[in-house]
């Protein structure tokens, strides 16, 4: 067996050039309790772009370069959205999972609680799947063998669907509610829109105005381009009791700006800040209102096995923008940071 691989290596904080393609990276080895799964597909996530960049700033310096939780250690493959499927297994790990495609769940939990939340991810604190071979806990490899899904489109799933499921469940969305979803057009934009309104939900949607036939067509009752100069006056008037629940992915000056829009006792979770980490809002639209401000990271163990499941019966129909070739990444990376696609960028290793 080859002990060598082609990874794509992070060496440092910086631009595309600090990604170094190897084509003889160490392969790796299961340890007790792991599997090794050959990668056909892996997504790219903003998280791929901000930590390359180091941008996730540091308590009290939100200009640092840092990785999500601080301190990051090089060299790293990064890519925490792999489908594939498994070759080796751990010495106490069942051979029936050889040969099976799996999804595999990105989260490092801090506990065995199935609630318990993510202390780290893979293509993080450990190496993800922009390589042809990832070593993973078989309890993370879902065995999704039977899918309609192909394995572009599971490669979307990990972290754009588990991150929108996990906003969802922790504020606790529910059939008949009228929900706002931020930046709908991205990964998990437009996986919060189609899960929002598999759950029942009424969808409000933002997004620019080229990409508001896709959005709607994956589930949105209504869309608003973000770039309206009366976008407030335009959400409240669809939504004149009140919002139920804002999934906020973007940040920025709209929190202040929308946070009116919220009914009594509604709910606001934020997972992203691309339009801007640092904030100012009113925080008597918080207590005089009882709304309440979630942050969501990712999602827990039962979270993620409620879309694995949704995989296996293909209730989710993931949007794959485009496909590269691994030796690719930096151009994937800059299609990305352009913004101009509906859905996921998916990468190919082998």
């Amino acid at each position: 067996m080859n002990n060598v691989m082609t990874a794509a290596v992070l060496t440092r904080f910086g631009g595309p050039d600090v990604l170094e393609l190897h084509r003889d990276w160490p392969r790796p080895k299961p340890r007790p309790h792991q599997v090794v799964v050959k990668v056909t597909a892996a997504a790219v996530n903003n998280t791929d772009i901000w930590t390359r960049q180091g941008a996730y700033g540091l308590p009290g310096d939100p200009s640092a370069q840092a990785g999500w939780l601080g301190s990051f250690d090089f060299p790293r493959i990064q890519g925490g959205d792999i489908a594939g499927v498994v070759t080796e297994v751990g010495p106490d790990v069942s051979r029936e999972l050889v040969g099976r495609r799996v999804l595999v769940d990105p989260a490092l939990y801090g506990s065995e609680d199935l609630n318990s939340s993510p202390v780290g991810y893979l293509g993080s604190e450990a190496d993800g799947g922009f390589a042809q071979y990832v070593a993973v806990d078989a309890s993370h490899a879902h065995d999704v063998q039977d899918s309609p899904l192909s394995d572009d489109q599971l490669a979307c799933l990990p972290v754009a669907f588990g991150t929108a499921i996990g906003m969802l469940e922790r504020a606790q969305v529910r059939a008949g509610e009228t929900v706002l979803v931020t930046g709908a057009s991205g990964g998990v934009g437009l996986a919060l829109v189609q899960l929002a309104a598999a759950r029942g939900a009424r969808v409000l949607a933002i997004t620019s105005g080229s990409k508001g036939e896709v959005v709607l067509a994956n589930g949105a009752a209504q869309v608003f381009n973000r770039d309206s100069a009366d976008l407030p006056a335009r959400i409240a008037a669809a939504a004149p009791d009140g919002l139920d629940a804002v999934a906020d992915i973007v940040g920025g000056p709209g929190v202040s700006a929308m946070m009116p829009l919220l009914r009594d006792n509604g709910r606001w979770v934020i997972a992203g800040a691309v339009a801007g980490p640092v904030i100012e809002f009113d925080l008597r639209r918080l207590y005089l209102h009882n709304v309440q401000l979630i942050g969501s990271s990712m999602h827990t163990r039962v979270h993620f096995r409620r879309l694995v499941e949704l995989a296996r019966t293909g209730q989710v129909t993931p949007l794959v923008s485009s496909i590269f070739a691994l030796d690719e990444i930096a151009e994937a990376q800059a299609e990305f940071s352009a913004r101009r696609h509906i859905g996921k960028i998916v990468l190919r290793p082998h």
